[in-house]
């Protein structure tokens, strides 16, 4: 019993950096993905709207063992043990930066073209004018869309187990065969659900700290 709470608990971990990371690489990576979906250059667009495409329109465990087999049934490069862990930090980033760019997309595009005139006549160039005006509003507007996608990753986090990623799915589901039973998966339900309910509740204290007009 020890035993199988500490190996859970590790996972518990793991997991969770999963999810630091992921947010740390995707949040970025998507604003950048957003930009390339509204280029006005029409090759980089379309290329663009294809990735999110197929991001989005393919499962991620199908993903993660194309990022973690790809490299050797299709360059013949030999897979290090180490490099499970870079798999699953760039299929869950290049993921879930394409559902973060359509978000971010949305938000920039909701703007009224009047903002961006102000600015111009107030002398601001057009980065300054994203980062101090657009940028903070965009975020303010996109918090409740980009609250539901960090919570779906929560319980993402365990598609990890597709490619062998020690993660807590991964040991609750050992556990449970060698102990030929359901426990370990409640115990994993129960990690999960309080997982959740912390980030559900950051989340909300985030949200109700921009609502600075109410």
């Amino acid at each position: 019993m020890n035993q199988m709470m500490l190996d859970l608990t590790q996972g518990m971990g793991r997991s969770l950096l999963i999810f630091i990371l992921t947010l740390i690489f995707s949040l970025p990576l998507g604003l950048l993905v957003s930009f390339g979906r509204m280029s006005k250059i029409a090759p980089l667009r379309w290329l663009v709207k294809i990735y999110i495409s197929v991001m989005r329109g393919t499962p991620l465990m199908l993903q993660l063992m194309v990022v973690y087999f790809g490299p050797f049934f299709i360059f013949g490069i030999q897979i290090s043990n180490d490099y499970r862990f870079y798999a699953v930090l760039i299929g869950f980033a290049i993921n879930y930066a394409a559902y973060f760019a359509e978000i971010y997309r949305g938000g920039i595009e909701s703007m009224p073209a009047g903002q961006y005139e102000a600015a111009q006549i107030l002398g601001y160039t057009k980065v300054q004018t994203f980062m101090r005006i657009i940028l903070p509003q965009v975020i303010k507007r996109i918090l409740p869309s980009l609250a539901n996608e960090i919570i779906t990753l929560v319980k993402d986090t365990s598609l990890a187990f597709a490619i062998s990623y020690t993660e807590m799915f991964f040991e609750a589901k050992a556990w449970a065969s060698k102990e030929s039973n359901m426990f370990p998966y409640l115990i994993a339900a129960v990690f999960y659900y309080i997982f959740n309910m912390a980030v559900a509740i950051i989340l909300e204290r985030i949200e109700k700290s921009q609502s600075y007009y109410k």
